[in-house]
Order: structure tokens, then sequence, then C-alpha cells
């Protein structure tokens, strides 16, 4: 299973940006899915899930400004961010909440001040 996120980039702090993951391979699924976050040094986190039943759950760093969606017909998830802070800054990646599907390259986002 391949995963390509893109959307990124550098955006001023409130502003908005949308990431999408396409899944692609062999007997791959959507039902459960994460957003994840990684800055250098740091251990990545989880800041965002989507379940089989469409269920979410976003870490409180980000609850009420980020939002995941998913298009099973894409085969994508989605990733809204808005009110972007600095600490916001990070590389962001898509997996399923196993963290078994191979990591892609993800998509930075870089939030200025």
């Amino acid at each position: 299973v391949q995963l390509q996120a893109s959307g990124g980039g550098l955006v001023q702090a409130g502003g908005s940006l949308k990431l999408s993951c396409v899944a692609s391979g062999n007997d791959f699924s959507l039902d459960y899915m994460g957003w994840y976050r990684q800055t250098p040094g740091k251990i990545r986190e989880e800041v965002a899930r989507i379940t089989k039943f469409g269920s979410t759950h976003y870490d409180e760093s980000v609850k009420g400004r980020f939002t995941i969606s998913r298009d099973t017909a894409k085969n994508t998830v989605f990733l809204q961010l808005t009110a972007l802070k600095p600490e916001d800054t990070a590389a962001y990646y898509c997996n399923n909440l196993l963290n078994t599907y191979a990591w892609g390259q993800g998509t930075q986002v870089t939030v200025s001040s």
C-alpha cells in the first residue's frame, strides 16, 4: 500500500490548508485512518483519526481547528487545517491506525508568525 500526502505549504498564522492523502495498491482499507505530524527530533504524533463508522477524534492541540474526512470512492483521506498556529509547523502523514502501511513522504506545513 502506498500513501501519498499533498497539500502542504507555507501559510501565515490564522490561515488554512487542506491536506489530501491518496492510498493505492492492493488490499487496503480506509476504515480506520489517522493523520500524524512530526517535527525534527520529535516522535511522530497522531493529531486526528476517523473510524469505519465516521466517528472522529482529535488531539487537544488541534480540536476545533482541524477536521478529518474521507472519500472512499477516491481512496482519499483529508485533513482540513484552519486557524493555523506556528506550532502546527510539521511534516504531516497519514496511515491506518495500526500504522501497518508504509509511511509516505508526508507533506510539509509551515506556519509563519
